[in-house]
């Protein structure tokens, strides 16, 4: 049952073959089992169980509340969760339990949605492999896969056996390893510049990046406002547009979502691709990219043009410039965003103690961070309490983004990085009004890095490396989805992108879909770390056509 799709296993709640406590059980067991890929930070179980029984209750009178009821889910830690600690992977938030819920889980949890936990990150999701976090690096289901452990055995006998696990990418890689190690059928994640798409095409999920402005912001503890995004990660992309269709819409709560109201999304077959013009930018055919990576982009652009598809070359000339754009601006808002860690305000004292209470209307009453013991000065505490409570890559973030913002380098640096920003999402229109439906891309350069590896670069070197083909999307404010596709020659997944118009997202889903039924990825095995290890082949394997080599 675990290895199922939602919606097939929602079939399976209404039909009866399983109840939403039956199934809530299940999952707690492989959290358990699967324990040491560190993909959750808290599990909240007696919540799980309890939301689990009010399902069933609706289920025997007939009472379902749609696709989502009784269906476990999980939610990445930046998110806003009532009454379950939210950390952000941060020592300077640990302890802290907010008093209401972001929007999105909210809408979840109104559906009928089962909450298993709060997954981890890179701290307060700034980094690229999920390695970062004040609990420790997320290790990728797929480094225990039968797949990978295969071609393990090809390798010298001298290596060392750390080796062998391989980060998840990030920021969301909790909510990918959560997905991918079927602990849970949907997981929510954030996206900045590709911490949704990133982690789900190493751990050969779908990663979906909604338009900026379709899906609230409230409640998602800030890194970049102007580009941060609710992501999506599922098995399939039919399953990416039912979480969708629950959580489009205006909210009143973030200024920042569109007005008109979003009706429910639904993604009919698409038969037909023959009307379709798919572009390719060749500014994305970067010399750092893998031949592996290049060879399954090359046989999905002719996947399409044998379908009678027009396939066409496009140019987004200043993709080049994207990568130092998005360093600015990320630094600049994480900066701002981060000023409010102090340890003056925000801070509860003895648990009898209301909370201090503020004018600031960045952080919500009642929140509880990190201060240090010293108090030889206001200044003194407040430099501890931020060394103390933020790593190095916060800590580097922020130094840089102060320095961007600068009076005397405000001009040079804050405000030609939004006029490139600009730029970049003019690329965008030109290729899209040209005629062009989607683009098809990579996700990222190559297939996941073996831990030890990737921690050999410093942090912005590897997101700078990482993010390549994601972080425009966001400057842009596009839909973006990242789809498995095929395994390398190591075993490992390897995903492709497509990216759409701005609010087209039910189209570019569309396209996805089609897209995804025409590929035969492989389902992970991982036998071991279930109760009935056939279970897991009851995924339908998406047929016909393979982009193996």
């Amino acid at each position: 049952m675990l290895g199922r799709t939602l919606r097939e296993v929602s079939a399976a709640l209404k039909q009866g073959q399983i109840t939403p406590t039956e199934l809530c059980q299940k999952c707690l067991s492989l959290i358990k089992k699967t324990k040491f890929l560190n993909a959750y930070i808290t599990v909240s179980e007696e919540v799980a169980l309890k939301q689990a029984e009010e399902s069933e209750k609706r289920y025997k009178k007939g009472r379902s509340l749609g696709d989502l009821d009784g269906i476990p889910i999980a939610v990445k830690d930046n998110f806003s969760t009532s009454g379950i600690e939210t950390t952000c992977a941060s020592n300077m938030l640990k302890g802290y339990v907010p008093p209401y819920n972001a929007t999105v889980v909210q809408k979840l949890l109104d559906q009928g949605a089962v909450l298993m936990g709060k997954t981890n990150l890179d701290e307060f999701a700034m980094g690229s492999g999920s390695t970062d976090g004040a609990f420790g690096p997320v290790k990728n289901p797929w480094s225990y896969s039968k797949q990978y452990r295969e071609k393990r055995k090809q390798k010298p006998h001298g290596e060392k056996e750390d080796s062998d696990w391989l980060i998840t990418g990030g920021s969301s890689g909790g909510s990918a390893a959560a997905v991918a190690a079927f602990t849970c059928f949907a997981a929510l994640g954030s996206d900045t510049g590709g911490s949704t798409r990133n982690p789900a095409a190493h751990c050969g999920v779908v990663g979906f990046k909604p338009s900026y402005g379709l899906v609230s912001r409230h409640g998602l503890i800030p890194l970049v406002n102007s580009m941060d995004v609710p992501g999506i990660l599922t098995r399939c992309v039919d399953d990416a547009a039912i979480v969708l269709g629950m959580l489009a819409g205006h909210d009143p709560k973030d200024s920042t979502t569109i007005q008109d109201p979003v009706k429910p999304f639904t993604l009919p077959t698409l038969t037909d691709v023959s009307k379709l013009c798919i572009g390719i930018p060749k500014e994305y055919l970067a010399p750092e990219l893998s031949g592996e990576v290049r060879s399954f982009w090359s046989k999905a652009a002719n996947l399409f043009e044998s379908e009678g598809a027009k396939v066409i070359e496009v140019s987004l000339p200043h993709t080049s410039y994207s990568i130092v754009c998005y360093h600015v601006l990320c630094t600049s808002e994480v900066a701002s965003n981060m000023a409010r860690f102090d340890g003056l305000e925000y801070v509860l004292g003895d648990k009898e103690e209301e909370p201090l209470r503020t004018v600031s209307q960045n952080v919500n009453i009642g929140q509880k961070c990190h201060r240090c013991d010293i108090n030889v000065s206001t200044e003194a505490m407040y430099a501890a309490t931020r060394r103390e409570g933020f790593n190095d890559v916060v800590r580097g973030r922020i130094l840089a983004g102060n320095f961007f913002l600068l009076k005397e380098n405000y001009e040079n640096y804050f405000i030609k990085a939004q006029k490139v920003r600009r730029l970049i999402a003019n690329d965008f229109v030109k290729v899209f009004n040209s005629g062009v439906d989607v683009l098809l891309t990579p996700t990222t350069l190559r297939g996941a890095a073996p831990y030890l590896e990737f921690i050999k670069e410093d942090n912005r070197t590897r997101s700078a490396e990482d993010d390549i083909f994601t972080q425009a999307v966001n400057m842009a404010g596009l839909p973006a989805v990242s789809v498995p596709v095929a395994l390398s020659n190591l075993g490992l997944p390897i995903g492709l992108q497509f990216i759409g118009r701005a609010f087209c997202d039910q189209q570019l889903l569309k396209i996805a879909k089609w897209f995804e039924k025409q590929v035969q990825f492989p389902v992970i095995q991982l036998q071991e770390l279930m109760d009935d290890g056939s279970s897991i082949s009851e995924i339908e394997k998406l047929a016909s056509v393979s982009l193996k080599h």
